[in-house]
């Protein structure tokens, strides 16, 4: 795994980069399952959300660790 992310001469975490990527992913998919009237079954929203982003960067930072290596 990189460590840092050399941006212009700030480096970055590298986890950051993944943050980004979930976060993005997340976006269209929250929409979806609002479109789709899943939040009415969500006790609680906030949390639910919180716990989908937590395992898209599981995902995205596993993905990529067997992609990079």
């Amino acid at each position: 795994m990189m460590g840092e992310i050399d941006l212009y001469g700030v480096f970055v975490p590298g986890l950051a980069l993944w943050m980004a990527i979930a976060f993005a992913l997340s976006l269209p998919l929250r929409r979806l399952l609002a479109a789709a009237g899943f939040y009415r079954l969500v006790w609680h929203r906030p949390l639910f959300d919180l716990a989908l982003y937590v395992v898209l960067l599981g995902g995205v930072v596993t993905l990529a660790h067997r992609t990079l290596q």
